[in-house]
Order: C-alpha cells, then structure tokens, then sequence
C-alpha cells in the first residue's frame, strides 16, 4: 500500500517543527493523530429505517472504508425512540487511510463549504482532540448530487496523543488545517 502524502509530511517537516517548539528530546513523545471518527446522525431512521442505509452509503464513500451503523442507547418517549434502534451511522479511521481522508477534508472537502473562512481553533476538548462539524455531506467529491436523497450534516472528531490544546493545534496546523486566525 502506498504511503499517504500527509504521513510523509508528518516526519519530514511537522515532527521536528513540534520537537523544537515544545522541546522534546524523543521523537516518539511527539504529538501524531490517533484516528479519525466520522459520525452521521440520522434523525429520520424513527420513521423510515431506509434513510440510515444512505447514511451508511454516503459514509462509507467518503471514508473508504465500510461504516456501521449506530444503534440507541436508551429510550426516549418524546421523540419515539426506542432501545436497539438504529439512527445513525460512523467510521473510525486509522493509518494511511486516516491520512488520505484529512489530505482530502483540507484540500478538497473545507474550500468547497459554502461561505468558508475557516474553522474554529476554540473546538478542542482540553485533551487534545479536535472536533467539528460539516452542514452537507455532498462537500466530499466521492458524493454525487443527483444520488443524494437528504442532506445531512457530518461530525469529523481528529484524535490525536497531544496533551494539551496548544500541542494538537500546533499539530494540525502543521498539517495546514484553515484555522481561523483570531
């Protein structure tokens, strides 16, 4: 399998820019990404278990990778939702396929967003993960238009092993994600 170009960019240029900015003396103390989830929600699968099947269609397009659908944890009378039903629908990313999707996300999928300046530098969690989310899946080029039956939205969570915000902003960064500059 071929190497992904970001792979390479990571130990070429965004590693040691990290070891000499925050002082590591280990290479392997050095912040990287762990994986990347992507999660669809399908509020329609209550009433028509159909729409989560395109859920999982769409995902697995953009991923590359095969998606499983989610299923409910509890019950909720409101919104006649039952234990065990299927709502959703994720993909966990890792190696070199986690490599090509966020090459793909910031080169492609991000300047296609209608109205895009940028994204949030506030979405860390405190531990070093980065989430954030896309209004329409149909950004991604592996989606055609004239398939799509709903636009969803998509939640894109990048972990990495950074401890802090500073590491994993310096981290993606590196790897030229548009941050908005404040």
């Amino acid at each position: 399998m071929a190497t992904a170009r970001l792979r390479e960019q990571y130990t070429a240029t965004v590693r040691p820019a990290l070891m000499e900015q925050f002082g590591y003396s280990n290479i392997h103390a050095t912040p990287k990404i762990d994986k990347i989830v992507l999660n669809m929600g399908v509020g329609d699968a209550i009433t028509d278990s159909k729409q989560v099947d395109g859920a999982v269609n769409e995902l697995t397009l953009i991923a590359g990778q095969k998606a499983v659908v989610t299923h409910a944890k509890k019950s909720i009378a409101n919104f006649k939702l039952r234990e065990g039903m299927p709502i959703g629908a994720k993909v966990t990313l890792r190696g070199t396929r986690m490599y090509e999707f966020l090459d793909r996300l910031v080169n492609i999928a991000l300047p296609r967003v209608r109205d895009f300046r940028g994204v949030s530098g506030k979405s860390f969690d405190g531990r070093g993960n980065y989430a954030m989310g896309l209004k329409e899946q149909i950004v991604f080029p592996e989606i055609d238009y004239d398939q799509v039956s709903n636009i969803r939205g998509l939640d894109i969570v990048i972990c990495t092993t950074a401890k802090t915000n500073e590491e994993a902003y310096a981290l993606l960064d590196g790897f030229q994600m548009p941050f908005i500059k404040n």
